[in-house]
């Protein structure tokens, strides 16, 4: 069986490990019954040791219960990008092996639920566990928005980038960043109505910038050159500019420019969301 899955854009800014979005990179997952465990990678991620320690072997392996499988990973999302690669994998992973609740699988190996539940459901999602279970809302999304991401040729780890915070948070930077969280959900739902102050954030892209000090340069010059909003994509060290569909294009030769200015290595991508999620073929 074969399974594809979406990238994600986490936190969005304010939204920390609570909203999401989908968007068109893919990874497709294809398990098959083998004589002895199998892995084979293409495209993004293929550099990665092809055995059992591969998150899409492990995954494949817990859900059906022995390890006499072929897995073939063809991936198109950068890995340790802040692009939800590790969400997405096991989601489609777990999909492909025939779990029953991909997104429970998904959700237990990667710790929290909002990148899965964006892969899962495709578009602009909130998501929370609640009572141990992983619970999804689906959010309106203007349809005239498009999203530039800047994606630097360096990786950074999830963990190292959860270490940096700090375990409490003051009282004025919870209520600051409850604030824009609402300025940023009815933004994204119509971009009349989004102001670029809506992905300021508090909790942890201020804390990140010692791990990407050129991320603050990346964002404001996506501002400057006609996005809408712009915040860290997930961990990072991708950024994420918010845009209409007329402006992406110039914006995203802007990002190109940009990285360059900053002695920044990597791509700029103009990205549509994606709104098919999960597909199980």
């Amino acid at each position: 069986m074969r399974a594809r899955a979406p990238a994600s854009s986490a936190n969005l800014g304010p939204g920390f490990d609570t909203l999401a979005l989908a968007l068109d990179l893919r990874v497709e997952v294809e398990v098959a019954p083998s004589d002895k465990l199998v892995v084979r990678s293409e495209g993004e991620g293929s550099d990665l040791p092809a055995d059992a320690d591969h998150l899409a072997a492990r995954v494949a392996v817990e859900v059906v219960g022995h390890d006499r499988l072929a897995v073939t990973v063809r991936s198109q999302i950068p890995v340790g990008r802040g692009l939800g690669s590790s969400a997405s994998l096991a989601l489609a992973a777990a999909a492909a092996a025939g779990a029953e609740d991909p997104l429970a699988v998904a959700v237990r190996l990667d710790g929290h639920a909002e990148n899965a539940a964006a892969s899962l459901r495709g578009g602009l999602v909130a998501a929370a566990t609640v009572e141990g279970r992983p619970v999804v809302v689906p959010l309106r999304l203007d349809p005239d928005y498009r999203f530039v991401v800047l994606v630097p040729d360096r990786r950074l780890p999830t963990a190292e980038a959860r270490a940096v915070l700090p375990a409490l948070v003051a009282h004025g930077d919870a209520a600051f960043n409850l604030g824009r969280l609402a300025l940023l959900i009815t933004g994204l739902s119509d971009h009349r109505l989004l102001v670029a102050q809506a992905t300021e954030d508090r909790l942890h892209q201020t804390q990140r910038t010692q791990l990407f000090p050129e991320s603050e340069a990346l964002m404001a010059g996506l501002r400057d050159a006609g996005a809408l909003a712009s915040c860290w994509s997930g961990a990072g060290p991708t950024v994420l500019g918010i845009c209409l569909a007329a402006d992406v294009e110039r914006v995203r030769d802007r990002g190109q420019e940009l990285m360059a200015e900053v002695g920044v290595a990597g791509r700029a991508l103009a990205l549509d969301v994606d709104r098919k999620g999960l597909e199980i073929l």
